[in-house]
């Protein structure tokens, strides 16, 4: 018990450590956490992406904002694939179990684009795109971004100033700037 508290002590004093930390620029490449896919697994390593890729950061699965913004994504997938980009991977600080549930909500019928969970919110805090949402959605949370990137370097960085709109992450306006 005293090794669990201890492990939680540390991710939480990590990601409140990085709510300061400087926002991710065009150039760097990304940081190299593990993030989890729809069955639990920390496998997905967005560092290790190759090709260009879509990462669409939002604060919380099934809020009313987000509920509108992903299905863009995924309505305009194919759209994004005749423009280059290999995946789309939504993001949210969200445990597995409600990400999986999102998904399925928002694309019962299949969809491309990947569900992933930084439960922890290392991944967001790492980036500079986390921030503490404790009064509203219970702690720290990812901003609402998109990241454009080739093989896990960043090549453009949306974000957006009030994480309730959302204008320069919709994914119409991200698929004009491709």
């Amino acid at each position: 018990m005293a090794y669990v508290l201890s492990r939680i002590a540390r991710r939480a004093h990590h990601t409140v450590a990085n709510l300061t930390k400087a926002q991710i620029q065009p150039g760097t490449k990304l940081p190299n956490v593990a993030l989890k896919d729809l069955q639990g697994n920390p496998t997905v390593r967005l560092a290790e992406t190759t090709g260009k890729n879509i990462i669409v950061g939002v604060p919380g699965a099934f809020t009313p904002v987000c509920n509108d913004q992903v299905p863009g994504y995924i309505a305009n997938f194919d759209k994004f694939k005749a423009k280059g980009i290999n995946d789309i991977y939504v993001v949210a600080v969200n445990d597995v179990f409600v990400i999986k549930a999102w998904k399925e909500k928002l694309a019962a019928a299949d969809t491309s684009v990947k569900f992933i969970s930084d439960d922890h919110g290392e991944f967001v805090s790492e980036l500079g795109l986390a921030f503490d949402a404790t009064a509203g959605l219970g702690g720290v949370r990812a901003k609402r971004f998109s990241l454009v990137t080739d093989s896990g370097k960043v090549t453009k960085v949306n974000v957006e100033e009030v994480p309730s709109k959302v204008t320069v992450t919709a994914a119409e306006e991200v698929l004009k700037s491709l």
